[in-house]
This record gives C-alpha cells, structure tokens and sequence, in this order.
C-alpha cells in the first residue's frame, strides 16, 4: 500500500474519515518520512500548526514492516496519540501492529510500597490518608496500574512520593511483588510490540542508564519519531549531567522511617538519627535564604555558611551509615537504603568538586528543597553518537523548529545531519483568521508601571473578547500583581497557574467559554484550546531567559570562547521558539479566528525584533489596540 493511498482524494482515510481533505503538505511530509525509514536516514520537519503532522508520521510507521519507537513532548500528547490518533489510523489503514503505551516508572502503581504505607499510615495529613484509601481502592480494579487513571489523584497529589516508586528506592528482582510489577508488566508489553509510545524524558532516562531494565527495549527500534522536538537539547542537557537533591534525601529519611517503625521500634538511636539528619537536611536549604531561584554553585560554594551546613549533611549520612551497618542483621529491607546512603553520602563529597570544563554548575531553590545541577553545555556530539550507534531511522518534528527560516540552530544543537529537511507552512488562513497588535506607548518592559499597563490592556481586549482570553507570562511576580488587578474588575471567571492542576484548570476555562486564565511557561504550550472558548492571547513580553540564569551564562561565555556571538547563538534562538510556542495556543482550527497582544517595544525598537516577527504567521498587523479590540468584537 503506498502513502498516495492513503492520503488522497479517494484514500483510505477519505473513506474513514469524516470531513478529511487531502493536504499536500502533509503527503509530502509523509513521503519523506517514508524515504528516510528506507534509507535508516535523519529527517527533520517543522510542520505549522493544522498540517497533520500525527498521521504524516503514524502512517508510514503502521506501512513499516520494522519495530517503531514514538517519543513525545508532554504525558498529554502521549495519551492523545495511543489513545485516540493511533486506534483511529489503525483501522483506516486495517492495519494489525500491536501498540504499547510507555511511561516513566513514576507514573505507575507501586503495590509493595502501597501496602507498606497503607499498614503504617505514613502521616497525620487527612489529604494524604484520604488519598491513600482512594489508591488502595484503585489497586483493587486497575490493570494497567496507571496512575493517571486513578480518579481524584492529580499530577501533583500528595500521596504520589508514597505509592509509586523512583529508580533509587525501587527493589528490583528482590521486591516481593516482583512477578506482578506494573511496570515490569508495562515493559514485557513494550519489548513485545511493533510500535511503542513513550516520551523523551523516557528516551533520555534510558540513554543516560538511569533507569535499568528499560534498556532491553531501546536496541531492538529500526525508527524512532520525536514530536515536539523542540524540547530534546533540554532534556538531554538534563539527563546528560547530573544532578541531586534534598528532596531524595528527604524521601530517603522517610523510607528508613518507616523500616525503623515497622521492622525495628526499638533500634532508637536510628530514629534519632534519622531526626539529627533530617535538621541538617532542613538547615543546607536555609543557608540559602528564604527566596526560591537559580545560581551559580561554584559562588555558593566560597560561602563559609553553606560550606558549613554541607559538611554538617555528609556528617550525618556518615553516622546513618554506621548506624545502619549494625541493623543490617535485624532486618532485609535494610540492605538497599543502605546502599543509598552510601551513593548520596559519595554525590555530597563530589558536588566540591567543580573543576570540570565544559559544564555549568548550578543550583536551584524551591520553597523546601534544594537541587544540585552538573549540566553539560552541549550535548550534540553525545546524541549524535546514541544515533550512530542504533543504525536506526530518525525523524525529528514539531510545530517549532526554525528561527529566521533556518532549521540550522536545531540541526546544531543535535549533532543532526539530515538527508530531508523542510519547513512546511500551516494550512491556515492567518491573514483572515487573525491579527497581532503591539500597543503604542508601552512602558519599557522592567518598568515598575508595567504590571498597570498590562492589566489596563487586559481589561480592554477581555472586554472586547467577552473573556476567552489567555494571559501569558514570563514571570509569576507580574503574573500574581495582574491577576490582583484584573480579580476584582472583570465579570469573567479568571483563573491563575497554581489554583489547582493545569488539567483541572484547562478543563475550567473550557466549560466555562466565556473565562480568562493566567499562566507562566507550563502553559506557553501543550495546551490545545480549539473553537470558541478561546479568541485573544495576550503576552506580557519576549520571552528570554532570565539574564542572572547561572546555564543562560555558562553557555554564552561558552560561546564566547568558540568564537561566536553568545546573543544571537543562544539567547536569540531559544526565545523565538518559546514566542512561537505560546503564538500556537491561538488558532487550532479553520474555524478559530484570534487575535494576539504582545507588550513589548523591543519587536519594534530593537534590530532583533524582526527576527522574532519574521518567524510568526503571516496575520494582520496593527499598532492600534482599538484595530484589534473592534476584531475581537467582530468575531462571532
């Protein structure tokens, strides 16, 4: 069967398909993707929003007669494509390939450390012991062991550290409950099928041999296809490194716990222990001041206070250790956290050491945690080899891939040579489905009136807009001091990022129609809002990386020292794909008619202001809010 059958006037998918049109763009990308699993080849595609880049790739993965991997952005997508894209082609195409759905292990059912927990209730929080009977009732029904099927358990849930497990406290082959593994279960399915649907932190987890028994399944894909691709040099970058935090010292403290209640009650000095430990744990995050943020390690480190607080956690992982040898005798379930005790006691001491080149060494706060990161600034010969090495095909797409019309800055960042490149413009009418304004009159974008000005502009397109409006921000200080202005004056419903889960939010705004929601980076994409429920997205400014970014830095001076211009080699790039991103959220269909407010001068003052316009749709330009409130008005 070729790929015209599919795609044409009278195809397959024509004849399946309610609605369906042949799309040129599409066939040509399919094509292509077709030549390169011939020829084991590299292919890279930036498909625009509306060209059905899902089915170009599905379907001459489902003609193949090879094993497929297909690697994904976000969770979301992920489900989306096994769920309703690929049962929907399998049956136009009558194709028979047996599918695999593949998550990271944290997203499944650990039954051992269920049962542990449900016997020794872990804490007096009721949100947590609710939530634990809630679980304990899913274990009884679920198959799959998905926890993303359990209802009332959110991404975010508070009892998630308790019941599912992470590659450092995971048992392996001597876990009792072993032979009924979720995720071993999950894994057998995947070595098993034809086609199998992960996503990249998954890919990189495993390339990285972070997480051991997934390995079996990599070597065995003849292609593998990443959507949302935009996002692989990240992700690599992180997995590439290392990094540890005190959040896994804190899981650990709670492991033990829970042994020393359970197994051992009488063992005191370990849960003195375990408290000493737990003080000094508390006491390194303090040394870092109250406020949450990035910086530079190798700084942190010339603090005597931070230094102090260091040595004081390595102290008391020392004296756990030695604790724990003499109980190694009282119980089994001893042995493995001991051995963790000794592999974080060894990161602590080699977090001193930050002579390598080559790396950026920085931390991060959160209100209670403190991470530790070892990134490495360039991670395209490393993935470059991973793709010589598989002598497989690989295609790389999104709707995001180009800056300046250029696909060179991906291809780089990747150590990527493909043999078919291409940019493939969307089918959509933007001259006459939307129109972008920038304000006159703006503040610079760091002035204090700024958050006042935003929230005056909101006001007028929400209005114009009869809400259905997306506020996107590039940092939650303005997104909190606009939300503050806009609570009490609108009489739309108005939601903000962090009010609850960003599924449960999404859902909100959809069923209300007429609302307004506010959010920072999680929701510049991945978010599909198609139809009514959404006419106007308005953005506060560029989005750049925040220059006091102890990465950003490293990687400009890096740069710096090949020679190049770190701006336009790093900066640059990175804030044009995350532009175009948060653009996206705005026309979704034919149908969909919008209007997109950026707030920053610097499109129009600065040299650089015409790449990042150069890179948007072809819509309607305005200077005149009043051009695009009347538009927004005139939408039906």
């Amino acid at each position: 069967m070729s790929i015209q059958h599919v795609f044409c006037e009278q195809g397959l998918l024509a004849q399946q398909l309610d609605g369906y049109t042949p799309r040129q763009p599409q066939i040509e990308m399919a094509l292509a993707i077709e030549k390169t699993i011939a020829d084991k080849g590299q292919c890279v595609v930036e498909a625009g929003t509306g060209t059905g880049k899902t089915f170009a790739y599905l379907a001459p993965l489902l003609l193949s007669k090879h094993k497929s991997i297909i690697s994904t952005g976000s969770k979301a997508l992920q489900e989306q494509l096994y769920h309703r894209d690929l049962p929907t082609l399998q049956k136009a195409l009558k194709a028979t390939k047996t599918t695999a759905l593949l998550k990271g292990r944290a997203n499944y059912l650990c039954t051992y450390r269920l049962s542990q927990h449900v016997a020794h209730v872990p804490s007096d929080d009721p949100d947590i012991m609710h939530q634990l009977a809630m679980v304990a009732k899913f274990a009884t029904e679920t198959d799959s062991g998905d926890l993303a099927d359990c209802v009332g358990i959110e991404e975010d849930a508070k009892v998630l550290p308790y019941v599912n497990s992470t590659s450092d406290n995971c048992l392996g082959k001597d876990c009792p409950d072993f032979q009924t593994c979720y995720i071993r279960k999950a894994r057998l399915k995947a070595i098993d099928a034809d086609l199998v649907v992960i996503n990249h932190h998954l890919f990189f987890a495993d390339m990285a041999v972070k997480d051991s028994g997934f390995a079996e399944l990599m070597p065995t894909a003849d292609n593998y296809i990443f959507d949302e691709a935009h996002q692989l040099p990240q992700i690599a970058s992180d997995y590439f490194g290392e990094s540890l935090s005190t959040k896994q010292l804190s899981d650990l403290i709670k492991d033990i716990r829970l042994i020393y209640r359970s197994d051992i009650p009488d063992m005191l000095q370990l849960g003195k222990t375990l408290n000493k430990l737990e003080t000094s744990v508390a006491d390194l995050r303090i040394s870092f001041g109250a406020d949450g943020g990035r910086g530079d390690w190798r700084v942190a480190l010339a603090d005597k206070l931070v230094c102090d607080a260091l040595h004081r956690v390595i102290s008391d992982l020392d004296f756990l250790y030695q604790v724990l040898k003499t109980c190694l005798d009282r119980s089994d379930k001893i042995e493995h956290p001991f051995e963790r005790v000794l592999k974080f006691k060894g990161q602590l001491e080699r977090a001193f050491d930050v002579s390598q080149s080559g790396y950026s060494y920085w931390y991060e706060t959160t209100r209670r945690f403190i991470s530790v990161h070892i990134t490495p600034l360039d991670v395209s010969s490393k993935f470059k080899e991973i793709v010589e090495k598989t002598q497989a095909s690989f295609v790389f797409t999104s709707a995001t891939l180009s800056v300046d019309d250029s696909l060179s800055h991906f291809n780089a960042s990747l150590g990527l040579q493909p043999l078919h490149q291409s940019i493939v413009a969307s089918p959509f009418d933007y001259e006459q489905q939307a129109m972008l304004c920038l304000p006159r009159y703006l503040p610079e974008s760091r002035d204090d009136l700024m958050p006042h000005t935003l929230v005056k502009i909101a006001k007028q397109v929400i209005d114009a807009a009869k809400g259905r409006t997306f506020l996107l921000f590039t940092s939650y200080r303005v997104m909190h001091l606009v939300y503050e202005g806009l609570s009490t004056a609108l009489e739309y419903p108005i939601f903000m990022q962090g009010q609850s889960s960003k599924r449960i939010i999404l859902e909100q705004f959809v069923r209300h129609g007429n609302a307004v929601l506010l959010g920072t980076a999680s929701f510049w994409e991945g978010v599909d809002v198609r139809g009514n429920a959404l006419s106007c997205v308005m953005i506060d400014k560029l989005p750049f990386a925040s220059p006091d970014d102890p990465l950003l830095q490293a990687r400009m001076k890096d740069a710096e020292m090949q020679g190049k211009e770190p701006f336009s080699t790093i900066q640059l790039p990175q804030a044009v794909i995350s532009l175009k991103q948060g653009v996206g959220r705005l026309i979704r269909d034919n149908a969909d008619k919008g209007v997109l407010v950026i707030c920053d001068n610097r499109l129009v003052t600065r040299k650089y202001g015409q790449t990042f316009l150069k890179s948007l749709p072809a819509m309607k330009r305005t200077r005149s809010l009043e051009t695009a409130t009347k538009f927004l008005e005139n939408i039906k």
